[in-house]
């Protein structure tokens, strides 16, 4: 019951977390470019997994990683952080935090639809269900309230905040082949994605100005978006399978993460948030919620 406990209180604190980077993201990117935004935060996260990796007396698995994992690590570091975080925070710079924010939140649903090519999986009802739903609160929230008008404020950072959904999938489908420490594996991750994001820098907007401002808010979305809180949810995961249906618990406190950063946007960024904006994220977090209902049957 102690783990039961802990397993709550870290995934409740991860999900607190989490429900402040959208604002966050809006918040630095009034001072840095999308690219220099993800240096600094990229930059920021590698440092902070090393040095628990040094904390907790783990770098010798960096030494003892075979290479086929060492390889396939920083592979994927091209797809998250590089390629993922360059599209969603382009997205949340063409867009506004209450519409960016619930797009990609469909992540799960991507997932499902890339598990059938890619894993073998079979879609059943439920999952045609959930896709369908989530899709309809996409729709409702792009068009903001008229899906029939088929009408886009932005077309291209919809196609961008969907579009991350498609990368962050993949990662994650990539990792399913991963057997080592999922923290060292993290690490590798952002260390081989740094040289990508600085050459995209040195090519587009350059190095960044060194504001306080920017480079805080920077700091702190690679520390609570990209590094610690992935830590902090990995382990309220692994404390609550020790008891009977632990993890189903712990991970439907993902569900009011986005609700509780639309009171952040609203009342931080000073956004007024929509029906549509509800709505949809509505739909969309029902979507998710078949898809934990399918799992839980399986």
């Amino acid at each position: 019951m102690q783990d039961q406990h802990k397993a709550l209180a870290c995934g409740g604190l991860a999900v607190l977390v989490w429900s402040t980077v959208a604002t966050a993201f809006k918040i630095a990117l009034q001072h840095l470019e999308p690219l220099q935004l993800l240096l600094v935060a990229d930059a920021v996260s590698a440092l902070a997994l090393f040095l628990l990796l040094a904390w907790r007396g783990r770098l010798g698995l960096l030494r003892t990683m075979p290479w086929a994992q060492v390889l396939r690590s920083c592979g994927l570091g091209v797809l998250n952080p590089f390629l993922y975080y360059a599209v969603l925070f382009q997205s949340y710079a063409l867009l506004p935090a209450q519409e960016a924010q619930p797009l990609n939140y469909t992540w799960a649903i991507t997932l499902t639809l890339l598990s059938v090519p890619l894993l073998g999986q079979k879609l059943r009802a439920l999952d045609l269900a959930a896709i369908l739903v989530s899709y309809a609160g996409v729709l409702c929230i792009a068009t903001r309230g008229a899906p029939l008008s088929l009408r886009f404020e932005s077309p291209l950072g919809v196609a961008l905040a969907l579009g991350s959904t498609l990368l962050w999938a993949l990662f994650w489908i990539g990792n399913t082949r991963l057997t080592t420490d999922p923290v060292a594996a993290l690490f590798l991750n952002f260390l081989a994605a740094f040289p990508c994001i600085l050459a995209a820098v040195l090519l587009g907007p350059g190095l960044p100005a060194m504001g306080l401002t920017g480079l805080l808010a920077g700091a702190y979305v690679g520390l609570f978006e990209m590094g610690l809180t992935f830590v902090l949810w990995l382990s309220a995961m692994r404390l609550a399978a020790r008891s009977p249906q632990g993890t189903a618990r712990v991970a439907n406190l993902i569900f009011l993460s986005p609700f509780l950063s639309l009171v952040l946007i609203h009342f931080v960024l000073g956004e007024d948030i929509r029906v549509s904006t509800l709505l949809g994220l509505g739909l969309i977090v029902a979507g998710n919620a078949l898809q934990r209902l399918k799992t839980a049957r399986s």
